[in-house]
């Protein structure tokens, strides 16, 4: 969301409105990562659109397509990780863009940890989140993610390209 001058409230405004749709992408993404650790199947795929998908590539699953597909997989993947915050999804350095009302772009960094009790090496991956986000009825959602795998196994995509507001 771009911010135009027209007068100092207007800016003051479009840049506040910026913040608070910039902090609802953020709680969301924390939300998918206590969701899937907290093994909170429907809350978690609540967090996605009817039509969205999920880019793991062929070592996850290939493309996750729309609610169904993304909910069954989950499920597959939840019977694995263990005891509930077996697998923690830590998700930092935010880098979001507000295309329009309805459109953002995130790209998140991934640090995914295997925290039961006795595991030599916690790490399992590294990679950085490549998210869309759609606003429906008033709520941001995952319209898209697509994991840029970074460690232990590379396979970088880079940011996606998104049209800029017009």
């Amino acid at each position: 969301m771009s911010v135009h001058i027209t007068n100092a409230g207007d800016t003051i405004m479009d840049a506040l409105q910026e913040l608070l749709e910039t902090e609802a992408i953020k709680k969301l993404r924390v939300q998918y990562s206590h969701y899937f650790d907290g093994q909170l199947l429907d809350e978690l795929v609540d967090l996605f659109t009817d039509d969205a998908v999920c880019e793991f590539g062929p070592d996850y699953g290939g493309d996750w397509v729309g609610k169904e597909q993304i909910r069954a997989n989950f499920a597959t993947y939840l019977e694995s990780e263990g005891p509930v915050h077996g697998v923690m999804h830590v998700t930092t350095n935010p880098l979001i863009r507000i295309v329009d009302a309805q459109t953002a772009h995130g790209r998140w960094y991934l640090l995914d940890l295997r925290t039961t009790e006795g595991v030599e090496n916690p790490l399992i991956l590294f990679g950085i989140y490549d998210d869309l986000y759609t606003k429906v009825d008033g709520r941001w959602l995952i319209h898209r993610t697509r994991i840029d795998f970074l460690w232990p196994k590379r396979d970088y995509v880079g940011p996606r390209t998104v049209p800029q507001e017009e």
